[in-house]
């Protein structure tokens, strides 16, 4: 710790830590505010149904993506079978496919129109939709599939590092013990991985929470449709607010359950890397079904609905390939560009604070500012469109006041709130990755530098930062590919006029043409590939 470090960087970090949290706040305040007649309607109407879907909705997408992970996690950490060396990364690439496009897919596939139907209809000579029963997938059900297969790879990858951690001489006195392959995952890898479960469930439910393109398209009414249609529906911003302060509450509540059940969980062993551990090696039939199983939860979770993205893409090329794809490919570019050098910045400054500072109470700021990644962007929508129309109001009523022409919305009608909006959600990122280089970085680094007579922005800028890139690098990467994706936010901060990649497949999907937004999602999806391949990189250097 430096001892001479000034007040001068606590009060820029708890000036980040103000504006990151900002949106909160203002959510808070406006909830806060006399009830209007359009809250006080949906409270007896529809509300216990907005809040029963988004329950059950979370409920079932973590119980079916902890039930097809776990299982491939084991299996691609602890044994030896065909493909093993592909599935484990592989198994990380359905996170690139966003959720509306894989749900349109499959919709498409097994509707009643579909080939999947049709083709059940001529085998079996059936004429009218009476004469067989087929699971409705426009549904709820439906809607938790889809999210399951696109979420389960937050819980495999934390399972299967969890798994590869695990002591190799634990396993030996399992064998010694007579336990096989199944018992050993069940009494001793399965408990000791419960915490990466346990984060893994949390992540896959804020993710749930926080979806809005699915459920839109599969007309489940959630909490998160439900903000969306009262703020444009009802116009109601109040209205709005009050809902999404539910939305916070269920997400702060899952998230301080998660802790607690974890509160008195401690896990003391010894680390070992793959090459230690032991692998039991599947023959015959063992083999057979776990090459099965991982290829089957691969196929249906990326390659069917990439290989549909390729041949819609192919087909409607002419009519994809034109300026207004570049243009939006260009908004979503720079846009990600900007958000990921700011949130890179925030994350290092915020970072060297508490790495450096004497006083406790400096740890606060970084922690507050990874409060915004909680945020579901429909709920981050409403946070920071209230204090940024004030202050359009107040930059317009001075220039009033001054006797000139004011100069309009320039916070809410230019692409600054976008930019504003994903830099508060996924500056979270870029501190956690910044947060992870600091703890490789030795605390006598910081003593001998002190000795060496070296100021706090010396510090940084000549010691911390040359050691700090490859964190920081794949932080903006991560930012950068989150930025590309981010649909609800985007959806309701646009200005006028204004498409990205993400608002512009979602337009086709909605409309039941995504073959026309095909080029557009590939690229969405290539984009997110790579941080998936630089993560298992790292991963098989760490190991």
């Amino acid at each position: 710790m430096i001892l001479g470090l000034s007040r001068r960087w606590s009060l820029i970090g708890y000036l980040i830590a103000s504006v990151i949290t900002l949106p909160l706040v203002a959510i808070l305040i406006q909830a806060a505010l006399p009830a209007e007649s359009v809250f006080g309607h949906l409270l007896d109407t529809v509300l216990p149904t907005y809040i029963s879907n988004t329950l059950l909705l979370m409920f079932w997408v973590c119980l079916g993506a902890i039930f097809i992970a776990t299982p491939a996690a084991w299996l691609v950490a602890k044994c030896h079978f065909p493909g093993r060396g592909i599935f484990q990364w592989a198994l990380l690439l359905p996170l690139a496919m966003p959720a509306y496009v894989v749900a349109y897919v499959y919709t498409d596939l097994l509707d009643y129109a579909g080939p999947v139907q049709g083709a059940l209809r001529r085998f079996f000579g059936w004429l009218t939709p009476q004469d067989y029963y087929f699971p409705e997938v426009r549904s709820l059900g439906g809607a938790s599939i889809m999210l399951a297969l696109v979420l389960f790879p937050y819980i495999y990858l934390l399972a299967r590092t969890a798994f590869m951690e695990q002591s190799a001489s634990l396993q030996h006195a399992s064998r010694v013990m007579g336990c096989g392959p199944w018992q050993s995952f069940w009494r001793l890898s399965l408990p000791m991985a419960r915490p990466a479960l346990a984060v893994g469930v949390s992540l896959v439910a804020m993710e749930t929470v926080a979806d809005f393109a699915t459920v839109s398209y599969f007309a489940v009414p959630t909490l998160t449709t439900a903000v969306y249609d009262t703020w444009l529906g009802y116009g109601s911003l109040s209205a709005a607010a009050k809902l999404s302060a539910i939305m916070l509450l269920v997400v702060f509540s899952m998230i301080g359950f998660e802790r607690f059940a974890r509160r008195k969980q401690q896990l003391f062993q010894k680390q070992s890397g793959e090459k230690q551990s032991v692998l039991y090696s599947l023959k015959g039939v063992k083999a057979f079904l776990a090459t099965g199983y991982c290829s089957l939860l691969l196929f249906a979770a990326f390659v069917l609905p990439f290989i549909i993205l390729l041949n819609y893409a192919w087909h409607y090329f002419d009519e994809s390939w034109h300026a207004e794809f570049w243009e939006y490919s260009f908004n979503s570019f720079y846009i990600s560009v900007i958000v990921s050098i700011i949130a890179a910045l925030l994350g290092i400054v915020l970072m060297f604070i508490s790495r450096v500072s004497p006083r406790k109470t400096d740890l606060l700021p970084s922690r507050l500012s990874s409060t915004g990644y909680a945020l579901p962007g429909t709920v981050l929508a409403i946070g920071i469109l209230v204090p940024l129309t004030y202050l359009d109001f107040a930059v317009n009523d001075l220039y009033e006041y001054m006797g000139q022409l004011g100069p309009g919305l320039i916070f809410t009608g230019s692409v600054f709130v976008l930019i504003f909006a994903f830099t508060i959600r996924f500056s979270a990122i870029a501190i956690g990755s910044v947060e992870n280089s600091y703890k490789r970085i030795s605390p006598s680094l910081d003593m001998a530098a002190m000795t060496m007579g070296l100021k706090p922005g010396a510090l940084l800028w000549r010691v911390h930062l040359p050691l700090l890139k490859k964190g920081i690098f794949a932080g903006m990467l991560l930012v950068f590919i989150e930025c590309m994706k981010e649909l609800p936010a985007a959806l309701l901060l646009r200005p006028v006029g204004f498409e990205n990649l993400a608002t512009y497949v979602f337009q086709f999907v909605s409309d039941e043409q995504l073959e026309h937004g095909a080029l557009a999602a590939i690229v969405i999806v290539l984009v997110g590939l790579v941080p998936l391949i630089f993560l298992n990189r790292s991963l098989e250097h760490q190991g």
